[in-house]
């Protein structure tokens, strides 16, 4: 290992240093104001097609500014339309843990140990859903006194503290409720990040739980929580604007058996790695969440504008919309 050794560079610099590396620069003002806003580090991945595999970083002949800039905007959007898909996905299935959950085990089954397996941190779940509790109990009399000290009539001051009550259910049941502890698993369902619903999907300690949950996405429960573990991992690349674009999964999804997807040449990336298979796997929970949706078809809009070599990229097969998931054509 060596000490890091590189310098701070301002835009202007920056500016330089990638012109040096023969980037076509068509107008230097844009570009500058472009870096300010995005910074090289930011860019520099979508850099890397454009680049000569050596040490220098030089670009290819012909590699221009514009090229890496209508990329990183492209990776924009899709993180908008992903995310958009995994929203949905994502209400789904706290709303399908819940329907057969909560019947089944009563309102407070989260705050139960034994329904989850003994290997499960059952306490790491529920500390900090107590810290919320105490937060919005704290949080609530700060304002409550507040309130009570402004020269508002009795009436409005009480209209207000109601309407703070109401802010977030956590805050109204521990200003509401003595007993449970805890506020009803169809609340607290709401309350969790997309990564602890996929654990403690994972964690419920009867299969016979487990498949229930997932027949309603027509899966069997060892592909469902494989792809909540997925799907964790590319909500936080989006939510975080990290490149989307032509990563390679560094957790890759379990698929049905008789899903086919076939592998692609040796020279380009394969489905299975990339992309492509999690908009596969967002194409078939949307339809079947929302038979409605035309969530498909805008993104297949989005993919008709690019270059195939973006796709490629991406894992896409070249006959990708014939594939059974996505029927497009």
């Amino acid at each position: 290992m060596r000490p890091f050794d590189k310098p701070a560079l301002s835009v202007e610099q920056q500016l330089e240093l990638l012109k040096q590396r023969g980037l076509q620069v068509a107008n230097d003002d844009r570009a500058m104001r472009f870096l300010e806003v995005v910074t090289l580090f930011r860019l520099s991945p979508y850099m890397r097609p454009f680049q000569e595999p050596n040490p220098e970083h030089t670009f290819k002949p012909g590699s221009t500014l514009k090229a890496v800039v209508d990329i990183y905007r492209f990776d924009g959007l899709l993180r908008r339309i992903t995310m958009d898909a995994i929203e949905r996905v994502e209400v789904a299935i706290r709303a399908t843990i819940s329907n057969h959950m909560c019947p089944k085990y009563g309102p407070d089954w989260i705050a139960e140990a034994s329904v989850f397996s003994s290997s499960y941190s059952h306490s790491d779940l529920l500390r900090p859903l107590r810290d919320q509790l105490t937060k919005e109990r704290n949080k609530l009399g700060r304002e409550i006194d507040r309130i009570k000290k402004s020269r508002q009539a009795d009436q409005v001051q009480q209209q207000r503290i109601e309407n703070r009550m109401r802010d977030n259910y956590f805050r109204f049941y521990g200003s509401t409720y003595a007993h449970p502890e805890l506020p009803p698993a169809w609340a607290v369902l709401e309350e969790l990040s997309l990564g602890t619903v996929s654990t403690l999907f994972n964690a419920i300690g009867k299969s016979v739980d487990k498949k229930a949950i997932a027949s309603r996405f027509n899966l069997p429960f060892e592909v469902l929580a494989s792809w909540l573990h997925t799907l964790t991992f590319i909500r936080n690349c989006c939510a975080h604007h990290s490149r989307l674009w032509n990563r390679e999964l560094s957790i890759r999804p379990s698929l049905p058996k008789e899903w086919i997807i076939p592998n692609a040449p040796d020279d380009r990336p394969q489905p299975k790695q990339r992309l492509f298979i999690v908009l596969t796997m967002l194409a078939y929970l949307t339809d079947l969440i929302s038979p409605d949706s035309q969530w498909k078809f805008r993104l297949a809009e989005i993919m008709d504008q690019r270059e195939p070599g973006y796709l490629k990229l991406m894992g896409f097969p070249d006959d990708w919309k014939r594939q059974p998931q996505w029927y497009l054509e």
